[in-house]
């Protein structure tokens, strides 16, 4: 199973959207193996979007990420980090596809709601920034026979 990296950005929180999310991610069969509700520092954001510090409009990033609470989250599943990526559309709402995350609740580039990593060495270093190993709790849900294939792993 692949493990990818989710972040519920302060839009989404403030918007009440999180359930709405959360669930899209249920019900397309991946598994929530860890989330807690933070405040993203001024630190963890340097650290998370360290290729764009040195950009002009970083610090509206870091303004717009560290103003508000956010949920991180860890999903697994089946070719997870594209699977995320797919539901969460473009990164602009405007130019995301309908049936999308993005593209049914976002009509922005920077509140675009949910943050996914974009490959296997992103997941990686960002759980690693925002989850101990200790928190992350795996396990194979009691649903997984009607979700997939026994062969598919």
């Amino acid at each position: 199973m692949e493990r990818t990296f989710i972040l519920l950005k302060p839009d989404c929180v403030q918007r009440r959207l999180m359930g709405e999310i959360i669930s899209r991610f249920e019900a397309k069969g991946l598994n929530f193996v860890a989330m807690k509700l933070i405040r993203v520092t001024p630190e963890l954001a340097k650290q998370h979007y360290a290729e764009h510090v040195a950009k002009g409009w970083y610090p509206t990033l870091e303004a717009f990420i560290t103003g508000g609470p956010v949920v991180a989250g860890v999903l697994e599943g089946l070719e997870a980090i594209a699977v995320v990526r797919n539901m969460l559309g473009a990164t602009s709402g405007l130019k995301a596809a309908p049936g999308t995350i993005r593209g049914d609740f976002s009509s922005s580039r920077q509140m675009n709601l949910v943050h996914g990593s974009d490959g296997p060495e992103a997941a990686a270093r960002e759980i690693a920034l925002y989850f101990k190993p200790e928190e992350i709790i795996g396990g194979t849900p009691t649903i997984t026979p009607w979700i997939r294939a026994a062969d598919e792993t």
